[in-house]
This record gives structure tokens, sequence and C-alpha cells, in this order.
């Protein structure tokens, strides 16, 4: 799935189900000895799919360890992504003599929880524009989508800033037309607008976004098609 979004020079696996803790490092295991089975099952299964990707571009098994900030700190050369969201785990790596950044993220299809949460992560012109998303194409969830959006804005970004990005400093639109979304970050930043791509599929909301190591565009445009696939 998440290899639909990505251009050829990335290499994603994906996993719908969960692994032991087992082929974990002791490094690893570290992280998440404190959390409960569920996350810690979750942890290992991402780190699996990171390991996999890694290993198709000619990396040796290694620990993947965090930054303070929580984000993956990956093998010297490479650069990458994880996410998981319930019943969905995905890793995408590439070289990173390939590209400048790269994001990935994936939410359930369902609305954003109640309690302001919707103010909290857009901006008022964002909340207009998933009113009329939703009156055309119903199906999708667009304030999660555009959640996810901002979530693989974010993973592109904090590699080359190393400081947080609040939702509130990125305003996003998302195309039903050609499934991307375009977003403008409304801080000092090392890309202005950034386009991504994103699909629903099984019950499913997926995002990605990718720079290029040189003039740091977006690298990848999807083929134009439908908003939605079973």
């Amino acid at each position: 799935m998440i290899e639909d979004l990505l251009p050829p020079s990335v290499t994603a696996v994906e996993s719908f189900t969960d692994d032991t803790v087992d082929a974990l490092f002791p490094e690893e295991a570290a992280l998440v000895a404190n959390a409960v089975e569920t996350r810690r099952r979750e942890f290992a299964t991402t780190r699996r799919c990171a390991r996999e990707a890694l290993a198709k571009l000619g990396a040796p098994p290694a620990p993947l360890l965090r930054d303070p900030k929580g984000a993956p700190r990956w093998p010297t050369g490479f650069i990458g992504s994880m996410t998981h969201c319930a019943g969905y785990r995905a890793a995408a790596v590439t070289r990173a003599d390939t590209l400048t950044s790269l994001g990935i993220d994936a939410e359930p299809n369902l609305p954003l929880p109640d309690g302001g949460v919707l103010d909290l992560v857009t901006l008022p012109e964002e909340r207009r524009h998933l009113s009329s998303l939703a009156a055309r194409h119903p199906g999708i969830h667009w304030d999660r989508l555009l959640f996810s959006a901002k979530e693989t804005v974010y993973k592109v970004w904090y590699p080359l800033t190393h400081r947080w990005l609040d939702f509130h400093e990125a305003t996003l639109t998302l195309d039903p037309t050609t499934s991307t979304f375009t977003a403008r970050v409304l801080v000092p930043s090392p890309f202005p607008t950034l386009r991504g791509t994103w699909l629903c599929r099984e019950g499913l909301l997926v995002t990605a976004a990718t720079l290029t190591s040189t003039d740091r565009t977006p690298t990848h445009t999807p083929t134009p098609g439908p908003a939605t696939s079973s």
C-alpha cells in the first residue's frame, strides 16, 4: 500500500499483523521495557519493517534507536520514516544521497476525536476546506486525512530542523482529484511548500512526501486516480 505513494528510490515494508518482541535488539527492547505488551509488539513490528527495508538496500542488521525527541536514528548513509496505527505498521527508507528527507503516516479512516481536537490541529481556512470536501466526498474522513498529512510534513521537517513544527505553523490543502496534498509552511523553513500524496484504502488513510537531495522540491507526482479504492 505505502509503496504506491513513494518514488522507486524508496524501499518500503508494511505489516497488517504484529510480531513478538523477541526479534528486538537489547537496546531497542530497553526503550519499551515499561510499555504495555501491545505497544511493545507494535514497536517490534515497525522496527522489523524498517530493518527489512534497510536490508533490501544493503544495510546490515542494527538497532534502530531514538533521538532525545523520539525520532528514529537511521544508520549512517540512510534516511527513513516509520508509522503505525491500529492494524497497520510500515517503514520507508532510502539512501541519504538520493533524497533529502521523507515522511510517511497512516491513520484509520475515522473522524478525529471530539473535544476540540479539530481546532487544535487545523486553521480556520483548513476547516472551511474540510467542510467542502466532506460535502462532496463523504466516504473519506477528511479531518483525519489532513491530520495524517500534517504528521507527514512534520516527519519531513524534523530531520532538517530538529525542532517541533506546530500544527498551526503549516496550512494544507487536499486534492481529491489527484490524491495529493500541498503544505505551505508559515514559519522559516527549508521547504516553504511541500507536495505529498495520499490514499484511502482498506479502512486506512496513508500519506507520504519526499524532498530531493538537490533542490528540496517534491520528487514524486502520483498518477491521477480516484480518491478512494477498495
